[in-house]
């Protein structure tokens, strides 16, 4: 081989390996500043009294769809204190960042299973009490006038034994009642009747059952408010979201906005999803 071939062949392979370290040394710097994108909370769906997991369906779906990993478990309508602690249990369970969300009844065990729980960055709160340590159901209730639950009980509730407990009745909604406190036109009289068939009844000592540290003084909390609610009047429902610093959207919804309304409710709850990153 020719010196002067030999000379070139040698000066395109330290060329070509120069070339080829520079590639990986660019690659590898590149690399090494990006970032894995954060992992999306799971989202804990609560429902309320009267109801079961079902009612969540239509945000459930919505949430699924942009990437969340949605949970909507049973909560037993036994008091407080108890669903409180059941929740608290399962809460447990979850690694990873909490969005723990609330409807109705709901609102009452979220405040009190999240306490002390630094997974749970956000509560939102649906329709829903927003309780202070010492509230209870009928106090948040009847706080202020509007509510159709602020009537005798006997009017609204048939009562059913607990075997085992004199003190306390399993209370369902009587059908009559049930039309004008959970929904309004936007839901059909055939969907009404399939909620009242399979409505879970709430332990008449939930009522009375006081509200302990509320979570919402150390989580930050979202609401979304139903201007039409006939069980928690949108006003007591401003002044605990107020009371709670929440962020409040405000809807032209009966009690069951997350039915009526889901897209709004899940934007909602969107929020403070995006909040927490």
């Amino acid at each position: 081989m020719k010196a002067s071939l030999r000379r070139r062949l040698i000066f395109a392979g330290v060329a070509i390996g120069a070339l080829t370290i520079g590639g990986i040394g660019t690659a590898q710097a590149s690399t090494s500043h990006t970032h894995p994108a954060p992992a999306k909370p799971t989202v804990v769906l609560v429902h309320g009294a009267w109801a079961d997991g079902s009612s969540w369906d239509k945000v459930t779906a919505r949430l699924q769809h942009d990437g969340y990993r949605v949970v909507a478990p049973p909560t037993l309508l036994t008091g407080v204190d108890t669903d409180a602690k059941n929740l608290r249990s399962y809460l447990s369970t979850i690694s990873g960042p909490i969005v723990l969300v609330g409807h109705s009844y709901g609102g009452m065990v979220i405040t009190n299973a999240a306490t002390g729980n630094s997974n749970v960055k956000a509560l939102v709160y649906v329709d829903a009490y927003i309780p202070d340590q010492g509230d209870t159901v009928k106090s948040l209730t009847g706080a202020v006038p509007g509510s159709v639950f602020a009537a005798d009980p006997t009017t609204l509730f048939d009562f059913v034994g607990i075997p085992d407990n004199a003190q306390a009745a399993n209370l369902y909604v009587k059908p009559s009642v049930f039309a004008n406190a959970f929904a309004d036109k936007s839901i059909s009289a055939k969907d009404v009747a399939v909620l009242v068939a399979r409505q879970r009844p709430l332990a008449s000592n939930a009522l009375d059952e006081a509200s302990g540290e509320p979570a919402w003084r150390a989580i930050p909390s979202w609401s979304v408010v139903g201007k039409k609610d006939a069980i928690i009047p949108a006003a007591e429902q401003i002044a605990m979201s107020k009371r709670a610093k929440a962020h409040t959207v405000e809807l032209n919804a009966p009690h069951l906005s997350l039915v009526t309304d889901p897209g709004a409710v899940t934007n909602q709850i969107e929020a403070a999803a995006t909040a927490t990153d």
